[in-house]
């Protein structure tokens, strides 16, 4: 039976070439913070309440804020700027054969126009939630896990983003995104998931 495995650190024995080389070497495991409460919204009316509720219901549901959230990736999830982007990066190449990775930086969710998501209209917000599609319309952003948000329903879809609209806005800009190959000097974890060669 094939086995999925995670690309974590801690599979460092599993990795070793059968030359002895162990490739994860210059790795360390590190233990995120998976489970986060979603900040309280900042602007409701009574006829929003409900709704933004159940926004947050999904986005603490969904995890966002273990990814969204700064120095959450690494296990000190940084309270003040709760869903506010990180400043630590997700390598999404196969860390045993690029060195240096493909790293994109969590965005910030908050209403902050300069940093955050107060300057995209709610079709483009939704369109990056459900389909992984960037805000300039190109790409996919290689880390969200599309296979779940694209069955979000609509009214889940919409509840969301009233969420995040509701959010403070927290001043707070990420790393722009470092193709592979590009070295780069912020701290990034590895993610990605790999089938092992074994029956």
């Amino acid at each position: 039976m094939r086995r999925i495995l995670f690309v974590l650190s801690t599979v460092v024995a599993m990795c070793a070439c059968a030359s002895g080389d162990r490739p994860l070497d210059q790795f360390e495991p590190i233990e995120s913070t998976t489970v986060l409460a979603a900040p309280a919204p900042a602007n409701t009316t009574g006829d929003t309440i409900d709704v933004v509720a159940q926004g947050k219901y999904l986005v603490e549901l969904l995890g966002c804020g273990a990814c969204h959230t700064d120095g959450a990736l690494i296990g000190n999830a940084n309270a003040a700027r709760a869903l506010a982007g990180s400043r630590i990066g997700l390598a999404h190449s196969n860390p045993l054969m690029t060195k240096k990775p493909g790293v994109v930086f969590p965005s910030n969710l908050t209403s902050d126009v300069e940093t955050g998501i107060g300057g995209m209209s709610d079709q483009e917000l939704r369109r990056a939630i459900r389909s992984g599609v960037g805000r300039h319309g190109v790409g996919s952003l290689k880390v969200m896990p599309i296979t779940a948000l694209a069955l979000l329903n609509d009214r889940d879809l919409d509840a969301i983003v009233m969420y995040l609209r509701s959010l403070e806005p927290v001043s707070h800009r990420v790393p722009d995104a470092v193709p592979e190959g590009k070295a780069t000097a912020e701290l990034y974890v590895h993610f990605g998931v790999y089938r092992s060669r074994e029956n």
